[in-house]
């Protein structure tokens, strides 16, 4: 693995052997994806951003880096499903210097391959859901569940405080990132020499933009919204990884046994097809600026670890890769404050 256009991506981000660990805990990586020597696939990229995305999450998500641990250390691999984030989008506006809602995303995911293939409601939450599927192998490529909060279904104190927190966004794409992925986009491959610095940046776009909130702006948005108050201190980063599994009722009850926080009940889809479980989210500590401007430490809700398993359509045999409204609703509770 380690000669790939992949695996020469994820080493040029964090170096041989951090890489070699990296790919060697997701299954369904390919060998090749035929791009000539020197040049880099759309989908050598798009494998290349997912590991390192599932990677990043595993660092800040302390009960799902010990459960892959253990999967590891059983000589298994980890079938990633979905990688799942949050954006806002305001009723006549970008998000300051962002595009609004899912178009930050769009704008990258759809030259790598990627499409909307179904919308969910998330009318509890005053949300929408995006899934991102890949044209070039839908069930292995991981998706994209990207969701959207409307401001504009919101009270005018916390469409304020939103503009507070939010309008302070920055673009992270420059020139060279937005380049390649116009080239991705008409050409399907590149140099791995652009792509790399093209992937650095990319990267940096599923973090968080805008500045430090403050603290009574974080509070507004809180007493309306647990979902619009994570996006104020995490921003775009990755809510959550999937894990596709064979029995997630089995993986719940083994994680339950051995003390790690598993949701309290599997969420099951209206076609009874696609189940769901989680982790609760793991708290972090983040800044805020009080009424003074000082700094002050607090501990919030951060991302979490999901499972899911999906079985096949009666007719055509093809593995469910829908979501549901319902599920998404449930699963979304795992970072509100315990």
């Amino acid at each position: 693995m380690h000669e790939t256009a992949i695996a020469r991506l994820v080493e040029g981000l964090v170096g041989p052997a951090a890489a070699r660990e990296t790919l060697a805990r997701i299954a369904h990586l390919p060998e090749s994806t035929g791009a000539p020597a020197g040049m880099a696939s759309r989908l050598d990229f798009t494998w290349a951003m997912n590991a390192a995305l599932f990677a990043d999450l595993l660092e800040r998500v302390p009960t799902g880096r010990a459960y892959v641990a253990d999967r590891i250390a059983a000589g298994e691999r980890i079938r990633f499903d979905h990688g799942a984030l949050r954006t806002i989008r305001f009723p006549s506006s970008a998000t300051g210097a962002l595009p609004g809602g899912i178009d930050a995303f769009r704008r990258i995911l759809e030259p790598l391959g990627y499409r909307v293939a179904a919308v969910y409601p998330l009318p509890r939450l005053r949300m929408t859901g995006f899934a991102f599927r890949h044209l070039g192998d839908p069930e292995n490529v991981p998706q994209f569940f990207v969701s959207e909060l409307d401001v504009g279904q919101f009270d005018g104190a916390f469409g304020a405080a939103a503009h507070r927190v939010f309008d302070s966004s920055r673009d992270p794409l420059d020139d060279q990132a937005k380049a390649v992925l116009a080239r991705f986009a008409g050409e399907g491959a590149v140099p791995l020499a652009d792509a790399l610095p093209a992937l650095r940046t990319i990267l940096t776009a599923f973090g968080r933009q805008h500045a430090m909130p403050a603290l009574a702006d974080y509070e507004t948005l809180l007493a309306q919204s647990a979902e619009a108050a994570w996006i104020a201190t995490e921003g775009n980063s990755f809510n959550h990884v999937t894990d596709r599994v064979d029995d997630v009722e089995q993986v719940a009850a083994q994680q339950r046994a051995v003390g790690r926080p598993i949701k309290d009940r599997v969420e099951v889809s209206a076609n009874g097809r696609v189940r769901q479980t989680a982790f609760r989210a793991d708290p972090v500590l983040r800044f805020f600026r009080d009424a003074q401007g000082r700094g002050l430490e607090r501990e919030v809700p951060g991302s979490f670890y999901e499972f899911i398993t999906r079985d096949r359509e009666p007719l055509s045999r093809k593995l469910d890769l829908s979501f549901d409204s319902a599920n998404a609703t449930g699963i979304f509770t795992m970072t509100r404050a315990a």
